[in-house]
């Protein structure tokens, strides 16, 4: 049986919630087989897993995960129902529950098309037709960045702004500065993280200064992107890829890595960022969607144009040549992490929502 698994930024805020014992919070999530489901997550977290067959889902507009949470809510009564992200059931089983409800929008699904140029019928086209949806019929949106606030301003009934939560065990790590320069690269390699345009970049750079760039994320080899990126890294010593590293492992990297490179064309609130940022391991970010809610540009990181290969390059030769002044600047991040994304902050913040929302319930 699978084990439950809420995504990074999802678990961050639970874990925020177990410190706030006033919230009751159940919970709710649809799967396709039976789940290992602790009947709580925490002293007042409880987990429902509910099985619904693969005919419920994407294909069918997610009818199926829609009617199974609306009949398990009415029978549990909630006060507030919080869909947790468009990207698939959530949002659009969150707004036809028929009770007051939010939703929060993690990956802007619109935007994310449109960056890929999703085909008709395609997933990411589907994904933010259902968007498009649920926005208007929600009683307001949890926007993560203001990059989200302008693209769900003419939409959305009520907006808040609330960065995702950082698992607090980041804020734990401790760096131990080394000689060598480790250049981390965190996500799936697809075309909208960019990593191939991101190595050719940096190709006349590690003919003048030693590092080694190391790739963590799932890379297809059948797929076009992900396979040209499995031979640029063939032919290049300085890079290393991983396919993948769970959250323990990955503080583990962070311990001893120079800097995180973040060259995306299209982002919303990077986790892995916000991650680096509590930290205290700095940022190398491209200047796109939300990420300027996090990185003032010089001060708590640095930021360039994923678009233009000089920016690219120049933003990682200042980062290696001026390590001091970026360390200065990662201990700035830090410090705004732990006011901003810790997951207590974080929960607190959307404890005052629900009641807003339901302060306005006729």
């Amino acid at each position: 049986m699978a084990e439950p698994y809420f995504g990074t930024a999802p678990e961050a805020l639970l874990h925020g919630f177990a410190t706030v014992p006033e919230a009751r919070v159940h919970v709710v999530t649809c799967t396709q087989r039976p789940m290992k489901s602790p009947e709580k997550l925490a002293d007042n977290i409880w987990f429902h897993s509910l099985v619904v067959p693969k005919i419920g889902w994407l294909r069918t507009g997610y009818q199926g995960c829609i009617r199974a949470t609306r009949r398990f809510l009415r029978a549990l009564q909630p006060d507030i129902v919080h869909g947790q992200g468009t990207e698939r059931d959530c949002a659009i089983s969150a707004v036809l529950s028929r009770f007051p409800r939010v939703i929060t929008i993690h990956g802007n699904m619109r935007m994310i098309a449109k960056v890929n140029r999703a085909q008709p019928f395609s997933y990411l086209w589907l994904a933010a037709q259902l968007e498009r949806f649920t926005i208007p019929r929600s009683g307001g949106v949890v926007c993560i960045t203001h990059y989200t606030e302008n693209a769900v301003r003419n939409l959305a009934p009520r907006i808040w702004i609330v960065p995702n939560a950082v698992d607090s065990g980041f804020f734990d790590v401790a760096r131990a500065l080394q000689p060598s320069n480790v250049i981390l690269c965190v996500g799936h390699v697809i075309f909208r993280k960019n990593q191939n345009a991101f190595i050719r970049a940096l190709d006349p750079l590690a003919n003048q200064i030693p590092f080694k760039v190391v790739f963590i994320g799932n890379a297809s080899p059948p797929r076009s992107y992900s396979g040209e990126f499995l031979e640029l890294i063939k032919t290049r010593p300085w890079c290393e890829h991983i396919e993948f590293l769970d959250r323990d492992a990955l503080k583990k990297r962070f311990e001893t890595a120079t800097l995180l490179a973040m060259p995306s064309l299209e982002e919303n609130c990077p986790m892995v960022v916000l991650e680096a940022m509590a930290a205290g391991l700095p940022v190398i970010a491209a200047n796109v969607g939300g990420v300027t809610d996090l990185i003032e540009k010089d001060v708590n990181g640095v930021l360039c144009n994923p678009t233009d290969a000089e920016s690219m390059r120049a933003a990682i030769a200042f980062a290696l040549e001026n390590r001091g002044r970026v360390e200065a600047m990662a201990v700035a991040a830090k410090c705004r992490a732990l006011e901003r994304f810790h997951p207590r902050v974080i929960a607190r913040r959307h404890v005052e929502i629900y009641r807003e929302v339901l302060s306005n319930c006729p």
